[in-house]
C-alpha cells in the first residue's frame, strides 16, 4: 500500500492542518500550469484526499497498521477481491464463507485472542467428496453447458447456457453416497483461534485461507466480518477511545476516580467545574499513536 504521508511529506503523526499546509505547498510545487510534473501531482492529489479527511485517514492507517493485510490473512478489500477474480478466469475459486464474528471494544484495543465456532461444510470422506459415482452427461459430453446459435443470415449469435439435463454439473449420480447422499459434504462444528489486530474497526473484514466450506473439490475463503461492540465500559470511535464513567453522590465528594484502561488503571482528579456536558480527554490513550481517551461524565443516584 502506498504511503501517502511519504507522497505529501508529513509524518504519520501530523495533525489535519500540517497536512493540509504540505498539500498546498507540493501541489504548488508540481502544478502542470507552473510547469511540474503532472503525474507526481496527481499522486499528491489522491494522497490528500484519502488523509486530508480524518474519516477517510482513520480507515487507511487501519488498513496500513492490520497485520493480516500483508500475510494473505485478512484487512482486505472483499469488493476489490471479486473483480480480480471476475477477470481472472484461469484461477479456479469457490465461494467464500463469511459470518459476523462479534470483538468488544477491549478486545479490540488489546489485540486479543479470540476463538471462533462455526458451521462448516467438510469434504465427505466416505466419497472423497464426489457424491457417489458419477457418469457424464450425454447432453452436454461433460462440459456442463450447451451452446445454442439464435438467429439467422449475418446476424446470428453464439449462447452459452447452463445444461438443463445435469444442472450444469457436467454428471449425473449412477449411485449416490449413502453419507453425504451426493452432497459432497458433512456438517461439522468448527472452532479455530485468531489473534486480533490492535485497532481493528466496525465493517472491517479478516479472511482466513481455505478455512471456508468445501465446494467443487476445493476449499473456500472464511470471511469474518468485524462487529465492534461496546465493553466494560469502554466505546470505540475512530482511533479515540470512550469511556463512559458514572458517579454517584459519594462519587462526587472525593478527590479523584480511576479508569479502568486496557494497559493499566488512570487516576484522574475530579474537576471542580463537573460539566456532563462535555467529556474529558486525555491525549494519546487511544488507539495507535493518534487515539485519545475521551471520558463521558454521568451521575446517576436514587432519590430517597
Amino acid at each position: 500500500m502506498e504511503n501517502y504521508y511519504e507522497t505529501i511529506g508529513v509524518s504519520e503523526n501530523a495533525t489535519q492542518e500540517e497536512i493540509k499546509k504540505a498539500y498546498k505547498k507540493k501541489a504548488i510545487q508540481h502544478h502542470p500550469d507552473k510547469g511540474g510534473d503532472e503525474e507526481m501531482f496527481k499522486k499528491i492529489s489522491v494522497a490528500f484526499d484519502t488523509i486530508g479527511d480524518e474519516n477517510k485517514r482513520s480507515q487507511y492507517d487501519n488498513q496500513r497498521r492490520n497485520p493480516f493485510g500483508n500475510m494473505g490473512g485478512g484487512g482486505f478489500n472483499p469488493f476489490e477481491e471479486m473483480f480480480n477474480q471476475s477477470f481472472n478466469t484461469q484461477r479456479r475459486t469457490v465461494p467464500d464463507t463469511v459470518i459476523d464474528v462479534q470483538i468488544g471494544t477491549v478486545e479490540s484495543f488489546n489485540s486479543s485472542d479470540k476463538t471462533i465456532t462455526y458451521n462448516r461444510k467438510h469434504k465427505c470422506n466416505d466419497c472423497n467428496g464426489n457424491g457417489g459415482e458419477r457418469i457424464n452427461c450425454n447432453v452436454c459430453n461433460g462440459e456442463g453447458f450447451t451452446i445454442q446459435r439464435m438467429g439467422t443470415g449475418i446476424f446470428v449469435q453464439i449462447v452459452r447456457q447452463a445444461c438443463n439435463s445435469c444442472k450444469g454439473n457436467g454428471f449425473h449420480y449412477k449411485n449416490t453416497c449413502r453419507t453425504c447422499h451426493g452432497e459432497t459434504t458433512k456438517n461439522v462444528i468448527e472452532t479455530l483461534s485468531i489473534k486480533i489486530p490492535h485497532g481493528i474497526d466496525n465493517g472491517q473484514f479478516l479472511k482466513l485461507q481455505e478455512k471456508g466450506d468445501f465446494n467443487g473439490g476445493m476449499y473456500g475463503n472464511l470471511i469474518l466480518k468485524v462487529n465492534i461492540q461496546p465493553e466494560n465500559g469502554f466505546e470505540k470511535s475512530g482511533n479515540d477511545l470512550v469511556y463512559n464513567a458514572f458517579f454517584n453522590l459519594e462519587d462526587l465528594s472525593k478527590p479523584s476516580f480511576t479508569i479502568p484502561h486496557p494497559k493499566g488503571n488512570i487516576s484522574i482528579k475530579l474537576p471542580s467545574d463537573f460539566d456532563t456536558s462535555k467529556p474529558l480527554r486525555i491525549k494519546s490513550k487511544g488507539f495507535f499513536d493518534s487515539g485519545d481517551l475521551f471520558i463521558k461524565l454521568y451521575v446517576k443516584f436514587i432519590r430517597k
